[in-house]
């Protein structure tokens, strides 16, 4: 039994409240919705509390579910033949995980800190993709924006300097969300397996940004953002091309 149908059998069905407030204000693709498509995203969906450290897609698993991140974090990564792990990325609140067809997936996600999902069966959230044109666009979106992400990390790795890889870092952490304070979701070591940096250097870079003012660090795991402009440009980007 794969990693995503365990959760979706062992998760109890949401209450409608909870499924409407979701829709109307978390971010996800359940948003572009209307009340009838809501509707059979609520009879078809469970959520499911994820814990710490725990897996919901394993790499190379051909996932039967698809999965809105409600809150938390969860990392995707890959594993290489000899074992070593590589960080491919997060996702946060409002983001997607799995496939909508039956290939296998690339990459695991596993749970950073508590997270919450709501899981789908594919073949059913396929089924209602087809007749609601707008949760294809929303997907097409998501998926496109996630391929800018890709790009934009392979030109900041292969050109970047370490200032700038820890700045788009930083912005990456904060995405959408309007509050300045934020939790590091990954450890000093991941930071640079994910930046292709050393852990040396990302503490270093980590200590002129706030020197520069533009963070505050109340504790190693909490960073404040004061000047999310001039953080945005370091990372290089240009104003009105973050994805959503």
């Amino acid at each position: 039994m794969t990693a995503l149908i365990q959760a979706l059998a062992a998760s109890q069905p949401q209450a409608q409240t909870e499924c409407e407030a979701c829709a109307l204000s978390a971010g996800t693709i359940c948003a572009r919705l209307g009340a009838e498509g809501r509707g059979e995203l609520h009879r078809m969906g469970r959520r499911r509390a994820i814990a710490k450290g725990q897996t919901i897609l394993w790499q190379g698993e051909t996932a039967s579910a698809v999965a809105n991140v409600l809150s938390g974090t969860v990392k995707l990564s890959a594993t290489t033949a000899d074992g070593r792990e590589q960080i491919l990325g997060i996702v946060g609140a409002g983001g997607f995980i799995g496939r909508i067809d039956d290939k296998a997936s690339a990459f695991s996600a596993i749970a950073l800190n508590p997270v919450e999902i709501c899981l789908f069966p594919r073949s059913a959230f396929v089924a209602m993709a087809e007749h609601h044109p707008e949760v294809g666009a929303a997907l097409l979106e998501r998926a496109l924006a996630d391929l800018d992400r890709a790009r934009r990390w392979l030109l900041m790795i292969g050109r970047g300097t370490a200032i700038e890889r820890v700045a788009a870092l930083l912005v990456d952490f904060a995405g959408e969300s309007t509050s300045t304070r934020h939790a590091f979701p990954l450890s000093r070591g991941q930071m640079a397996d994910l930046a292709g940096l050393t852990i040396e250097t990302v503490s270093r870079q980590l200590g002129k940004i706030k020197s520069a003012g533009l963070i505050a660090m109340p504790s190693r795991d909490i960073f404040e953002i004061r000047d999310m402009e001039t953080l945005r440009a370091i990372a290089g980007e240009q104003p009105g091309n973050r994805p959503h």
